[in-house]
């Protein structure tokens, strides 16, 4: 005797494309909205806020990306890839010095196109697996870059990966702090930072002019009123 009732789905049996595709459609949802929140914020901003600005529930979220570190490493893992790509362009220039300062200039304006980004480069994220291993790619490329960079003579002998670290840091602290009141104040940080690392006699252009009082005073109000953005 054949049953009438619908058959049961089993626990390997794959979800209807209908069901496929609006789980697609979430994610893709969920991704533009990280992104465009990331960008302007930086990493502060909660999965909560994520959730609302993609139209979806918390639930939606948590089955796309169970943890934070998973979306924040499916929404930079283009970033990623450039950051690696930078610095390959940057190790193939046949001048090293030209290839350093290139490279630095790079990495420190896609910093300040994208806030979230900023925070990648000076945060580190064990579980995101993915993201780590560009970081590390990058951080080789990084090491080989500054050698050759010091080879030329124009490199200070006593530069060191770890000071690429803390220009990344500084450079993150000012785009967060100046926002849209001072945007290119970075520029000028970069430029000092780069004449303060090569050594005497090498020619380097001066930093772009400093920002208006008025507009480092925009800033220093607008950070008052946020105050220091923390990841949640």
């Amino acid at each position: 005797m054949t049953s009438s009732a619908a058959p049961t789905e089993s626990p390997g049996r794959q979800p209807e494309p209908g069901l496929r595709a609006d789980a697609e459609r979430n994610r893709d949802r969920i991704l533009a909205a990280a992104r465009r929140l990331y960008a302007i914020e930086g990493l502060g901003v909660s999965m909560a806020s994520v959730a609302r600005e993609a139209g979806v529930g918390k639930a939606t979220l948590s089955r796309r990306f169970a943890t934070r570190e998973a979306l924040i490493n499916a929404v930079f893992a283009d970033r990623m890839d450039a950051h690696t790509s930078a610095v390959a362009e940057a190790l193939a220039d046949p001048d090293p010095w030209h290839g350093f300062t290139g490279y630095i200039h790079t990495i420190c304006a896609m910093q300040a196109a994208d806030r979230g980004f900023a925070d990648v480069l000076t945060m580190t994220f064990p579980a995101a697996k993915a993201l780590e291993t560009r970081r590390a790619e990058a951080y080789q490329a990084s090491v080989q870059l500054i050698a050759r960079a010091k080879a030329t003579g124009k490199l200070r002998d006593d530069f060191t990966d770890q000071d690429l670290v803390i220009l990344l840091m500084a450079n993150a602290g000012v785009i967060a702090a100046t926002g849209d009141a001072a945007p290119d104040t970075w520029r000028r940080l970069v430029g000092h930072l780069l004449r303060s690392y090569s050594t005497p006699g090498t020619d380097i252009p001066p930093p772009p002019e400093a920002p208006a009082p008025t507009a480092l005073y925009r800033a220093m109000v607008r950070l008052t009123r946020t105050g220091p953005c923390t990841p949640s």
